[in-house]
């Protein structure tokens, strides 16, 4: 299957109307445009029936999951345990609700922040590695990368541990994880740098060398919700991520995944969604127009 557009896989805000699944395609990587009126395309049954920084993934077999933090904000940034996941052969019907609660495993038990989780396939395993941000409050550790192991984003098939503590022993949140000539890119907003920052492994599980200057985002301002992936037909990779405190999203590029450069504001378009901490997957263009026709372009 050959892949020439993408999907961009949001939510919008705080309120628990806005803590819901959105979608948004594009033919080129740089220009966004929403989908079902800007209305949810998923709404959330179980759990908090609110969710969070959204990651779309399509897996080995070609099926489609959207895995994200299960939490309602209004509660406080310490009060969730749980991801949410849904699978879909078409990207249209997503079905097979489901949430992980971390409070079932020894090792979290005392959750309350998982955050932003994302799932990679580590091939030398055969098994996709999810990981996320994570807070216990009975360990001495700050806000830090956690993983697992899973063959069916439900069951875990390693315990929950710890995947990136930055040097500084501060806080990294929002991991995201690019193979890239055969090394792998881990890219987290950084608690003492309030930056976007790199480290890189052998292996998608480590462990990960962290560079003393390892600082890759561009903006003026703090950013959080990294996202990275590949314009399609080029050796250009582009990261997006949510100017938290100023507002909107960022966009940068490059070519080497160390050295990036910022994309014009005129360059990109993606601030009329009003995003928040997202995720884009390439789609064909089947798959494209069929979402179109699904749910309608936002006017």
């Amino acid at each position: 299957m050959e892949f020439t557009k993408y999907l961009f896989c949001y939510f919008t805000g705080n309120a628990p109307s806005e803590e819901r699944i959105h979608f948004a395609v594009s033919d080129d990587g740089y220009n966004f445009i929403g989908l079902n009126s800007g209305k949810p395309v998923i709404l959330q049954t179980k759990g908090k029936k609110c969710c969070r920084d959204p990651f779309v993934f399509r897996d080995e077999d070609n099926i489609f999951h959207i895995i994200a933090t299960d939490m309602r904000s209004q509660d406080g940034w310490s009060s969730n345990n749980s991801m949410v996941v849904w699978d879909s052969d078409d990207l249209i019907t997503w079905k097979n609700e489901r949430i992980i609660d971390f409070s079932l495993f020894p090792e979290t038990k005392n959750a309350d922040r998982v955050w932003a989780p994302q799932i990679i396939y580590d091939k030398n395993r055969g098994e996709y590695m999810l990981y996320w941000t994570h807070h216990n409050t009975d360990d001495d550790l700050d806000t830090i990368i956690w993983h697992a192991y899973t063959k069916d984003f439900c069951h875990l098939t390693t315990p929950p541990e710890v995947l990136f503590r930055p040097k500084s022993g501060m806080c990294a949140i929002d991991a995201d994880i690019i193979e890239h000539e055969g090394k792998y890119f881990l890219f987290q907003a950084d608690g003492e740098k309030e930056a976007i920052c790199y480290c890189v492994a052998d292996k998608p599980d480590g462990p990960y060398y962290e560079p003393d200057s390892n600082k890759v985002s561009v903006a003026d301002t703090a950013l959080e919700g990294n996202c990275i992936y590949r314009i399609l037909g080029t050796d250009k990779l582009v990261m997006i991520a949510d100017q938290f405190r100023k507002g909107g999203y960022f966009m940068q590029e490059t070519t080497d995944l160390i050295n990036f450069i910022k994309v014009s504001e005129d360059g990109f378009s993606l601030n009329h969604l009003r995003p928040r901490h997202g995720s884009v997957v390439a789609i064909s263009e089947d798959e494209y127009f069929a979402l179109i026709d699904a749910y309608g372009i936002e006017k």
